[in-house]
């Protein structure tokens, strides 16, 4: 018989200390330790029995291969659709949409679905799949929060796929801690991955997140599962993005975009036309920017403003720009072309609620804020692209062809790129400038 004693486990990494302390010695993250009873042996997995060694050419590829979800930009995202025995994991801020994704999968799924919800009653699910048109007769539904009554209706079903809304509020009594605890999150997670193995069932699992972003939880709740999706976006916002942070069986460069409306998520097969919707041209500050996103091309509007400032620091207000970049854009704005900028309030944001995080969009952030300070708008049906560095210089990135193909796919007629990255597009103007001084004066 196990003894149970105390210790202080590591919410970030799981690493367990005899007492607490300040900081864990195993990420160095601070003020992370939780005291929890540890029940000795009861964190272990039963994992089977052991499996059959073979010749890595004699292994089956046909157990790996991806099922389509139904949902294509679910499947962009997924690399094809969910592979039997993956283990997923889905993050996202409170009342983003997860819940009403899975239940869009459930019911686009082929085969039977097995949907556990531990955070809200069997009625409030009925109630929003009446609502979103998901009530199909393979979707099954159990409200439950006890794992081992979890797997025991999972075996008795056998489904397709399993759904867990949350894994933060599935428990095990074999596990010490409360509901959302490490060892609770840790060893729940770690039984229905080895179940997952076994058994060939996809599991999906949703993750909260903290107020940072990250997911709630140890950080070996990632590094067990298979894949890892991030569910973003703004609430006072239509837009949702899907992308993949970790994915074992394909590539993390892929975008999938929904937009939220009364019958659940759309997907929204032309972004590009979506972000310029309701674009005014000829408005000082606005310019159009094609920036790559995974490997998906968009065309988005970052708009500036500049106002005088009455504060000894002025403001640097930003949405959807990185603070630091536009700082930065400042400095080699007035340096290097002869605006002052700094004394003013600079305001800069990416309309629809999209973050960019790609050098890619120096040069058409530099521009607006540019623009927007001499009340000069950027002619119509023009487009910019490019990094711009320390010194003025301009350079180009990657994939360009791509994005002004884009660009010319929605009728722009005119683009401003790196000296170096010349080329041809058919319907396109290309003007190739060597520094930010004379992308301004193009």
């Amino acid at each position: 018989m196990s003894r149970t004693r105390l210790v202080h486990r590591c919410s970030e990494c799981g690493t367990s200390h005899p007492k607490w302390s300040g900081r864990c010695g195993g990420c160095g993250a601070w003020n992370s330790l939780v005291g929890e009873v540890d029940g000795g042996d009861g964190d272990a997995v039963d994992h089977g029995p052991p499996a059959i060694a073979l010749p890595i050419g004699q292994v089956d590829q046909r157990a790996g291969q991806p099922r389509p979800s139904g949902i294509d930009e679910l499947d962009r995202v997924l690399s094809g659709g969910l592979v039997p025995g993956s283990v997923t994991l889905v993050g996202g801020e409170p009342g983003i949409g997860k819940s009403t994704l899975l239940l869009q999968l459930a019911a686009a799924t082929t085969g039977r679905v097995l949907y556990v919800t531990a955070e809200e009653s069997a009625q409030q699910v009925r109630a929003r799949a009446d609502r979103l048109g998901t009530l199909a007769d393979h979707v099954y539904l159990v409200a439950e929060t006890s794992l081992p009554r979890v797997r025991a209706v999972a075996d008795s079903l056998d489904p397709q796929v399993l759904i867990i809304d949350s894994i933060q509020t599935v428990t095990d009594p074999d596990h010490p801690g409360g509901p959302g605890s490490v060892s609770q999150v840790r060893g729940c997670a770690a039984q229905l991955v080895a179940d997952a193995k076994s058994t060939g069932r996809a599991v999906v699992m949703v993750g909260h997140v903290t107020k940072d972003g990250a997911l709630a939880g140890p950080r070996v709740l990632e590094h067990l599962v298979d894949t890892v999706l991030a569910f973003e976006g703004d609430r006072h916002h239509a837009l949702r993005l899907v992308r993949a942070v970790k994915h074992r069986f394909g590539t993390t460069n892929e975008l999938g975009l929904f937009e939220m409306g009364t019958s659940g998520l759309n997907a929204v097969s032309d972004p590009s036309r979506l972000f310029l919707a309701d674009r005014r041209d000829g408005v000082a500050g606005s310019v159009v920017v094609p920036v790559l996103e995974g490997h998906r091309p968009l065309l988005v509007e970052v708009q500036a403003l500049v106002a005088p400032s009455g504060l000894p620091t002025p403001r640097r207000s930003v949405q959807g720009v990185d603070p630091s970049r536009l700082a930065l854009l400042i400095a080699v704005l007035e340096q290097r072309a002869g605006l002052a900028v700094g004394a003013n309030d600079v305001y800069a944001s990416v309309v629809g609620g999209l973050r960019l995080g790609e050098p890619g969009a120096d040069l058409g952030v530099a521009v607006a804020v540019a623009s927007a300070l001499t009340g000069q708008a950027v002619p119509e049906g023009v487009v910019l692209c490019g990094e711009v560095g320390l010194g003025g210089e301009l350079r180009q990135v990657g994939q360009t062809p791509r994005r002004l193909g884009e660009a010319a796919r929605l009728g722009y007629r005119c683009a401003v790129v790196a000296r170096s990255a010349a080329l041809e597009v058919p319907g396109l103007t290309v003007h190739a400038v060597s520094s930010l001084a004379e992308a301004l004066a193009a």
